[in-house]
């Protein structure tokens, strides 16, 4: 990573019992993302901004959080610090209707401090998420890391191995071919060239519903594919991955008692809390609910439709 100085810094001050690594841990695609990782306790967040490469470094201080950004894009990522931390998260209602299920209550208590991040942006998330379409956890962690460190950049500040996003121009312009070493198919290969070429519509999106319209147009992105990328994007709390392979049955099983479920069932337990279906997901994900296993063992990770 190149060494910069810091631009700026900026002091947030998060509420009672929120939680970091909960809440901005749901921008990193495990321990290793090359874009986003806790370093010496502190979250870096690396993207690309319009005014070019910035890296997001987020602290606790006591019952502050500090951040404090790198770059040329700094100004920009401090600027949002606060909603990429989860602090814009918007509970509104969320109260009364966890209070209507035992099991929402109890875990909307336990995991009160997990904030849903808003980075404002769509494409770093539509990479990830299209590499993560209908393959393994490894596999599609292979495929990202791989396209990034191939394509991105160094990022800006003093954390050595920290990258950020490729320019879509370039994955757009790239040959399906050039990713069949990252163990990338040409079907996503040719998925990520597409939504690449759009990027800048994408990023222009106006909310959520919008950007969920645009996205599904896309050949190849689904409603799976859409809402997570939503999900962190807009802080969209009610993003339901519909397509998923495990949280038709995780929520059935939470919810209901009942060991299978399909994307219908979940939708109709999930009914109840329109406006924060997507939270309780997270909510149930983050307690490490899951239906029980019959027959072969499958891998943890979604195997998603698209």
């Amino acid at each position: 990573m190149t060494e910069t100085a810091a631009a700026a810094t900026r002091t947030l001050r998060p509420p009672d019992g929120y939680h970091l690594a909960a809440s901005v841990g749901l921008l990193a695609m495990g321990n290793h993302d090359p874009c986003a990782r806790f370093v010496d306790g502190a979250f870096w967040w690396a993207t690309r901004t319009p005014d070019g490469p910035a890296t997001l470094a987020l602290r606790r201080t006591g019952g502050e959080l500090l951040a404090t950004g790198y770059g040329p894009g700094a100004p920009w990522v401090l600027d949002r610090a606060d909603a990429i931390a989860g602090l814009r998260d918007d509970l509104t209602g969320f109260a009364a209707l966890a209070a209507t299920h035992p099991v929402v209550a109890e875990l909307a208590h336990a995991h009160r401090g997990l904030r849903i991040p808003r980075t404002g942006q769509v494409f770093p998330r539509l990479l990830r998420t299209i590499m993560e379409q209908k393959v393994t956890g490894t596999e599609a962690f292979r495929g990202y890391a791989a396209t990034v460190r191939h394509f991105g950049t160094p990022a800006p500040g003093p954390v050595s191995a920290l990258w950020t996003p490729p320019e879509p121009a370039a994955l757009a312009s790239a040959p399906y071919w050039v990713f069949h070493p990252f163990g990338v198919e040409q079907r996503r290969a040719e998925t990520l060239r597409r939504a690449a070429a759009v990027a800048d519509r994408l990023e222009r999106c106006a909310d959520s519903d919008e950007a969920t319209r645009r996205l599904t147009a896309i050949v190849g992105i689904g409603p799976w594919t859409a809402a997570e990328v939503v999900r962190t994007g807009y802080g969209d709390a009610d993003a339901v991955s519909v397509g998923d392979y495990h949280i038709p049955n995780m929520v059935s099983w939470a919810l209901a008692g009942q060991a299978r479920g399909d994307d219908a069932r979940m939708l109709e337990l999930l009914e109840p809390f329109r406006g924060h279906r997507g939270r309780v997901c997270l909510l149930l994900a983050a307690a490490g609910v899951h239906a029980p296993r019959f027959g072969p063992r499958m891998p943890l990770r979604s195997f998603a439709r698209f």
